[in-house]
């Protein structure tokens, strides 16, 4: 079996140790593991083929995207599927079809003006976030009008959804092949122990609305953010292979799965149906 895996190198002071370790059991297991760092080389796209059973995109990297979407146009099998990978980087369309799958999501506004937002405002904060963000990077909490002003947006549309205040720490919560693990965090996390956070028993409540999320991209790797506001769940982001810190074994599952898809792409077999049968193929 070979897979080819868009990665990011981290500098020595970021600690990650799970990609590695997830490598590492795939070689043990006798699979041929090429790390492709997209952002640290060049790339002929004449030359772009596929040459693997499988590829993971781990990376969030805007080149790694764009050639996992080169790979897909031309027949490769991807986790997460490039469609998918790509609508969950865009927080506007993600929100969107999380709505229309019935899912708790705050209320969602889009616009190219800051200044709309203001009549929004006479019904509690809200929070203003870059659409393709990610890591809690550029997000502000707006109480009043005067504090619009105050808010620099990096790109002219703005994304901004009612804000509920937590009810204790913030709520990640990952899935892997349909199995649900939940970490209990606080905002934004610091330090790398302050990034395991807490494990916690998910509510099966919770569990529902976390598969549910899956099954509206079709996808079997994903992360949600969730809070807790007056005993109401609200999914506030969702992204496609996150870290899975503070996941117990978290390496082990993972390269699982990633090893189980494997063995379902070479005996020809679809590794997910779901997707195959949605609205993203």
């Amino acid at each position: 079996m070979k897979i080819g895996m868009f990665m990011t190198r981290y500098p020595p002071s970021r600690k990650s140790p799970i990609i590695p370790e997830v490598v590492r059991l795939l070689v043990e297991w006798g699979v041929t593991v090429d790390p492709i760092y997209a952002d640290e080389q060049l790339t002929d796209l004449a030359h772009i083929h596929v040459e693997h059973d499988l590829y993971v995109l781990k990376s969030g990297a805007d080149l790694a995207l764009s050639l996992a979407g080169a790979l897909h146009a031309a027949g490769a099998q991807i986790v997460n599927p490039y469609p998918v990978a790509a609508i969950m980087r865009d927080k506007i369309i993600a929100t969107r079809v999380l709505q229309a799958a019935g899912l708790p999501v705050p209320s969602t506004y889009v616009t190219n003006h800051l200044e709309e937002l203001a009549p929004l405002l006479d019904e509690g904060p809200l929070v203003i976030k870059p659409y393709r963000g990610s890591q809690g990077r550029g997000v502000h909490v707006v109480w009043d009008s005067d504090e619009l002003n105050n808010v620099r947006a990096n790109q002219d549309l703005i994304f901004a959804q009612r804000y509920y205040k937590p009810e204790g720490r913030d709520l990640k919560i990952y899935c892997i092949g349909g199995q649900v693990y939940g970490v209990k965090r606080i905002w934004p996390a610091q330090t790398y122990e302050e990034k395991l956070g807490e494990p916690f028993v998910v509510t099966p409540e919770l569990h529902q609305i976390a598969l549910r999320c899956g099954q509206a991209f079709g996808i079997e790797v994903y992360g949600l953010d969730v809070i807790v506001n007056d005993g109401k769940f609200y999914v506030v982001d969702i992204s496609s292979f996150p870290g899975f810190k503070g996941v117990p074994d978290a390496a082990l599952r993972l390269a699982d799965y990633i090893y189980s898809v494997g063995q379902r792409v070479i005996s020809g077999q679809p590794f997910l149906p779901a997707f195959e049968k949605g609205r993203f193929v």
